[in-house]
């Protein structure tokens, strides 16, 4: 009799399992592309003050406008870093972004400086390029000196000393090139359709970003030092139109690397070449060359390598049929490449998904 219990429940449990397992086929889960938004500043630490204007409040309004406005859109869940008037410490934002499995992290700023500069920049984590990106992470990372024990928290990490900088590890390298290309794409929106001056995309050491395992930026949204620019940031005008513009570039990234595209339908239904393009997905970056070979590639066969400026990039796949590359993106994440993505190129040229499904198909 006990033996029979035995048997009935071991069925009973199989039986469960089966069951879940086609409810879940027939219902998969429909992971939401989760973005942090991350308000520079806050509470005790009021980051730049100028004319009257405070870069806390201003970056939290515009943080707090680009949330709404992503929450807007059911394939997307939104994380604050704050919502308030609060003090976070540097490395607790990361952890925010970290323990949600975050895949964006952007961080808004205010730019300040004793001259008539003014303009937008979007920084990716890197050795600082001039004296004027050094600057810049120098008082944004000087916030850590209002925590407690941030000798210990930081490693030694000493904001003042250029030394500091030249021996920040690259821990953001793996994500650097979705973190370039979230950069370009929210300049883009800045400088094309608001018509701001166009400082650029551009590398420095800042370690919000060092500490965050996911595509990370920090923008900075003008100068509040140069009194008609922070007269802008800190109206309702040129809050909203901020916002918008950071907005438009997180959704232009997410349709670029074909991981919603809910509002933009240009994915071909049948199989199609286009002309002049080929597509390829990228698996990863990094400063160090590896063998193409398929133990170093979780078994992927054909990954090719090339070298762009100091980063060897890794593709697998080549050919100019979309489906053909979408085939390849799905065998790739199956592989556990989960944070791969399809690229395009135009004679050598790269371009983005979207600009390429919108050539002429044959």
């Amino acid at each position: 009799m006990k033996k029979n219990l035995v048997h009935f429940f071991l069925l009973l449990v199989f039986l469960v399992s089966i069951s879940f397992s086609v409810e879940a086929s027939q219902n998969p889960a429909n992971k939401k592309f989760i973005v942090v938004i991350d308000a520079g500043h806050g509470g005790k630490d009021s980051g730049n003050s100028w004319h009257g204007f405070k870069e806390k409040h201003i970056a939290l309004d515009i943080a707090l406008k680009v949330g709404k406005a992503l929450e807007a859109k059911e394939n997307i869940k939104v994380i604050y870093t704050r919502k308030t008037d609060v003090f976070i410490p540097l490395h607790k934002r990361a952890e925010i972004a970290n323990s949600a499995n975050a895949d964006l992290f952007v961080s808004v700023h205010c730019n300040g400086h004793d001259s008539n500069a003014h303009g937008t920049e979007t920084f990716v984590l890197g050795l600082h390029r001039s004296k004027d990106n050094l600057e810049i992470a120098m008082k944004e990372n000087s916030v850590i000196y209002l925590e407690e024990n941030y000798e210990v928290k930081y490693d030694g990490f000493d904001p003042n000393d250029p030394a500091s900088y030249m021996g920040m590890t690259l821990m953001q390298e793996e994500y650097l090139d979705q973190s370039v290309l979230l950069a370009d794409f929210i300049q883009k929106e800045y400088t094309g359709n608001l018509k701001r001056v166009d400082r650029g995309v551009k590398q420095a050491g800042f370690l919000v970003l060092r500490e965050t395992y996911m595509p990370s930026v920090l923008t900075e949204v003008g100068f509040l030092s140069y009194k008609p620019e922070g007269s802008y940031l800190n109206s309702s005008k040129g809050k909203g139109e901020v916002s918008k513009s950071i907005v438009n570039g997180i959704k232009d990234y997410i349709n670029s690397i074909n991981l919603y595209n809910n509002e933009a339908n240009t994915a071909p239904k049948k199989s199609e070449i286009y002309e002049d393009v080929t597509f390829k997905v990228q698996l990863a970056a990094g400063s160090t060359p590896l063998e193409t070979a398929p133990y170093n590639f979780k078994g992927l066969t054909g990954v090719t390598r090339e070298k762009e400026g100091k980063l060897y990039k890794y593709y697998v796949g080549e050919t100019s049929d979309y489906l053909a590359i979408q085939a390849k993106q799905r065998l790739a994440k199956e592989k556990g490449y989960s944070s791969c993505y399809i690229v395009a190129f135009r004679k050598g040229k790269k371009i983005s998904v979207n600009e390429a499904l919108k050539t002429k198909a044959k």
